[in-house]
């Protein structure tokens, strides 16, 4: 299978806008990636592979004072990787109806958790898919029949831009500033399509299906992460559309924690008769107040398709959280 390719797009405003970009390539085979209903049966894993432990270095970089200018207040200018004119943070849709404002905007507010409230208006684009790009982490959402969409994004910047773009190009930029960023401990796992994945913390040794399994389907809440109990989980996506971009953001707020002890962080994939004897790739991010996002590739070849129902419980790719008491 050949390995995720970026969309033009996505690759244009990354690297416009950001020092670290996430770079999907094509990962063809959709995974079933259903909820997760018995514990997890540890299957010999053929092969994993590791192909980055930095941002990629294929990955090209711009400078100092190129990047100085996507901070916020700053004019932000968007040129497509076609050489379309430039923008400063929305771009027009091509054809509007007449007498109706087809402008797409975007806006971001910070929130509790060190998240950000991101709202879309799009009255042109109802219904129809998006990407969001923000700091190396990406994935696809849909409009509501209105088009409109609001999300709670975990931030990964203390200063975060986000970047909104739609198939045909047309797309919006917001920002917000993020202070309590620092207090917390994220990881993001990424992928493309129904592969099969899930990211999982289980806090201060906590069982599988116990209040401490943090996961997609027991996400916790912010609640906890505010008064220094324990972290949250945010699954970001709509695995609905075809070849969706998704992602697990876990956070625990190690800045303010109560308790000292292990997160022991684990990614499983369920093995399914769509993604059995096949190679399934994806991406992490990691962040912490020490050092800066540190960004892997993984490759996951998966089991024969005897083994389908079955999950494969791969507890070394990242690494776990070492929490100690504030």
């Amino acid at each position: 299978m050949a390995r995720l390719k970026t969309y033009l797009l996505a690759a244009a405003t990354i690297l416009a806008a950001l020092a670290i970009g996430f770079v999907m390539q094509h990962m063809d085979g959709n995974a079933d990636n259903t909820a997760r209903l018995a514990d997890p049966a540890e299957v010999e894993v053929a092969s994993i592979t590791d192909t980055s432990s930095v941002a990629p270095s294929r990955m090209p970089r711009l400078p100092a004072e190129a990047a100085v200018a996507f901070l916020p207040g700053a004019r932000v200018d968007l040129v497509a990787a076609d050489g379309a004119m430039p923008s400063t943070g929305a771009m027009p849709k091509e054809s509007a109806a007449a007498g109706f404002d087809c402008g797409v905007t975007v806006e971001a507010r910070p929130n509790a958790g060190a998240l950000v409230d991101l709202t879309v208006a799009a009255p042109c684009y109802a219904s129809e898919r998006l990407t969001v790009h923000h700091h190396g982490l990406m994935f696809t959402q849909t409009l509501q029949p209105d088009g409109t969409l609001n999300l709670k994004v975990p931030a990964l910047s203390e200063h975060a831009l986000f970047i909104v773009a739609f198939d045909n190009g047309d797309g919006a930029t917001a920002s917000a500033e993020v202070p309590s960023l620092p207090f917390y401990d994220r990881i993001v796992l990424q992928w493309k399509g129904r592969s099969g994945l899930q990211l999982h913390a289980r806090e201060y040794g906590s069982a599988y299906f116990t209040e401490g399994h943090i996961w997609s389907a027991a996400g916790g809440d912010t609640a906890r992460a505010a008064t220094g109990e324990g972290g949250f989980l945010i699954h970001l996506g709509n695995e609905d559309v075809p070849d969706a971009l998704v992602a697990d953001v876990y956070s625990f707020p190690a800045g303010t924690a109560r308790r000292s002890g292990e997160i022991a962080m684990s990614v499983e994939a369920e093995v399914t008769a769509t993604n059995c004897n096949t190679r399934v790739e994806a991406q992490t991010l990691e962040l912490n107040a020490a050092e800066s996002l540190r960004v892997r590739d993984l490759t996951l070849e998966m089991p024969d398709c005897d083994s389908v129902g079955d999950f494969l419980l791969l507890k070394n790719l990242i690494g776990d959280l070492t929490i100690a008491a504030r």
